[in-house]
């Protein structure tokens, strides 16, 4: 199978794929924050006329090098409306051997769970990875949120899950166990510790909703087998491609945001990708972009 790109409205997409043809399937669709989500990007430079002071009292000149945006203006009924046919293809075209990872927040995770045990079975939840940053502002009025909640679900109970794959993290006590056992690690819990990308580091590409490749890459290798496809409906900038890529899968990622595609291009430029239903002033865009 080619690696695929395919941009448009992932439903009818989704209703056009066979069944039970793809190993894992990762969603991180909008969020039901009811707002339309807003990013803008900054490059800074040192500069003696700068427009704003930094580290022992260096002057910094800030440029805006971008933006994009995404609408998740859905709510309620609506926002679990637009989900409900789109799950129910992804378990159609999830091989018996698979499983689906639902990213989400507190917004509404709890009304997907709900959902999604109607579409899998409650049987087939095999439980939630708590993904745990600490990064960002801080309320004053309540518990900060700095986590995101990923529900797993198999298709049946015979699913794939990679052990020896999976990489390992350092014990939290090492005195305790000896140094052999510190040296090879110990595998993840359901809590995982992850920094979100940087918005400064070299991993970040320019999307509002990037994930890091270290929570795609985990989820790929335990998830989908070698050679094997994993899915994404909501590609955004293609991390899970990416990561596909680099644990020797195959991915077809669908997007419907012109910026996404822009920023999907570029990322798997002199990649072996196919791109469908680009329209043709993107078309034109990227061609131009690639020439140039």
């Amino acid at each position: 199978m080619t690696n695929r790109i395919i941009f448009g409205d992932n439903l009818p997409i989704l209703q056009g794929l066979p069944a039970s043809s793809v190993d894992c399937v990762y969603l991180d669709p909008p969020w039901a924050t009811g707002k339309v989500q807003k990013r803008v990007y900054t490059r800074t430079e040192r500069s003696e006329i700068g427009d704003r002071t930094g580290f022992q009292g260096e002057r910094y000149q800030t440029e805006k090098i971008g933006a994009s945006a995404f609408d998740d203006s859905l709510t309620g009924d609506a926002y679990l409306d637009f989900l409900r046919p789109r799950l129910i293809e992804l378990h159609r075209i999830l091989k018996p051997t698979g499983t689906l990872y639902f990213h989400g927040d507190w917004h509404a995770i709890h009304y997907v769970k709900v959902m999604l045990d109607g579409i899998f079975g409650r049987e087939k939840y095999l439980g939630s990875v708590i993904w745990a940053y600490d990064f960002g502002a801080r309320t004053k009025r309540r518990w900060p949120q700095k986590h995101n909640e990923i529900l797993h679900y198999a298709k049946t109970e015979h699913y794939v899950h990679n052990y020896d794959e999976i990489d390992r993290i350092p014990y939290l006590a090492p005195a305790l166990v000896g140094p052999e056992k510190a040296a090879l690690g110990k595998s993840p819990t359901s809590v995982w510790w992850m920094t979100i990308v940087s918005p400064t580091g070299h991993e970040k590409l320019g999307y509002a909703t990037q994930k890091p490749i270290k929570l795609l890459n985990r989820i790929v290798r335990a998830s989908c087998p070698k050679g094997g496809v994993v899915l994404d409906p909501f590609a955004g900038s293609g991390t899970t491609g990416a990561a596909a890529l680099l644990a020797d899968r195959k991915f077809i990622l669908i997007d419907s945001s012109d910026d996404a595609l822009r920023v999907m291009s570029k990322r798997f430029e002199g990649c072996d990708v196919v791109f469908d239903g680009v329209p043709e002033h993107l078309f034109f865009e990227l061609t131009q972009s690639v020439t140039s």
